[in-house]
């Protein structure tokens, strides 16, 4: 069939009135749960007794409960989740390093098994170990190695050996959030400024090798400006907004507040040109507990806010982190938080 000027005309003027920003058939809907807990902490010398970093002790062994999980899988598939992030830590024995094991760690047959019934369900299962420095207590004694060639070669070789049990995966969620002055008071192991961005471009470098594209926390860039201009396009980013309280309007906010720093970062890295899935929460603040309605529903507000915002060529998905333990005394706000996080994106 021959197309007229005017069918041609037609169509062309449907796309131009087509929205630039809008969901996508492809939609990345991720949660992210917790197999290992030793990322709240600070791994010290085993003879330096006390309370750690913001009173936090590290687990002396692995908790978790199967029962919990298989619900939140079953929850996730019922609710069209189409990906799981999962944040490791001490929870797998690492066939290069079984020193970092707990009482508890489980095998890398149980890992492989366990990715291959995601697989089957519709999830698919991305791997985190994070990096930062404020959340690397799962790394035992090599969290105290920060920068040194030991410290290099075991990242080098659990990101080997994840890569190995995920049967490869598209991504690796690399964290390396909060790893600044505001969130590491208390903490005796820190890295700033030229060493931060060194050791990032290592394991960018290192994930990319391994196959997989590294993912990130993106709130370094709430307190830097330069780094839209510094961080690789590679990188998947995760900007992360848990509060609604103060809604979505940027012109209501006072130039130097956290919250328009937040906000804006969405857009700046619109406008560099990066992949983005934002991330929100059900996570109550004590401001919320204090100010806000019982239920945290961010994530709604976040969603729409990002649609509206960030061109959907680049917006790939959106993560919801409820940041409870896969334990069936904290499973509620799991299942809250999936719930919420389902309603938000209209699934």
């Amino acid at each position: 069939m021959e197309l007229t000027r005017k069918a041609f005309l037609a169509g062309a003027a449907a796309c131009a009135a087509a929205p630039a920003f809008a969901k996508t058939p492809d939609e990345i809907r991720s949660v992210l749960l917790h197999w290992g807990l030793n990322m709240w902490g600070e791994s010290l010398p085993p003879d330096i007794k006390g309370p750690l970093a913001h009173g936090r002790l590290c687990n002396d062994k692995v908790k978790f409960s199967d029962k919990a999980w298989n619900l939140l899988v079953d929850d996730m598939v019922a609710k069209k989740m189409n990906m799981v992030i999962i944040d490791l830590g001490e929870f797998p024995v690492y066939p290069s390093h079984p020193e970092l094991a707990l009482p508890g760690s489980r095998s890398p047959d149980w890992i492989r098994g366990e990715v291959r019934r995601l697989k089957t369900l519709g999830l698919e299962p991305i791997p985190k170990l994070n990096f930062s420095a404020a959340h690397d207590a799962w790394l035992g004694e090599y969290s105290r190695m920060l920068t040194t060639k030991p410290y290099y070669q075991v990242c080098r070789d659990v990101i080997k050996d994840t890569a190995e049990m995920f049967d490869h995966p598209r991504f690796l969620h690399i964290g390396y959030d909060e790893e600044k002055t505001h969130f590491q008071r208390g903490y005796q192991c820190v890295r700033v400024d030229e060493v931060w961005w060194h050791d990032f471009l290592f394991f960018v470098k290192t994930v990319e090798a391994n196959g997989m594209r590294p993912w990130m926390w993106s709130d370094y860039g709430w307190d830097h400006p330069d780094f839209t201009e510094k961080c690789p396009k590679s990188v998947l980013q995760s900007n992360w907004n848990y509060s609604d309280l103060d809604g979505f309007d940027l012109s209501k906010y006072k130039p130097d507040s956290r919250r328009l720093k937040i906000l804006k970062l969405f857009l700046d890295l619109d406008k560099a040109g990066f992949d983005q899935v934002p991330c929100g929460s059900n996570w109550k603040s004590d401001r919320y507990k204090k100010e806000g309605p019982a239920v945290n529903n961010s994530i709604a507000g976040l969603v729409k806010f990002c649609r509206e915002n960030i061109a959907a060529a680049r917006l790939k998905g959106f993560m919801m982190a409820p940041w409870a333990n896969c334990l069936e005394t904290s499973n509620r706000t799991n299942l809250e938080g999936i719930d919420l996080f389902a309603k938000a994106l209209g699934a």
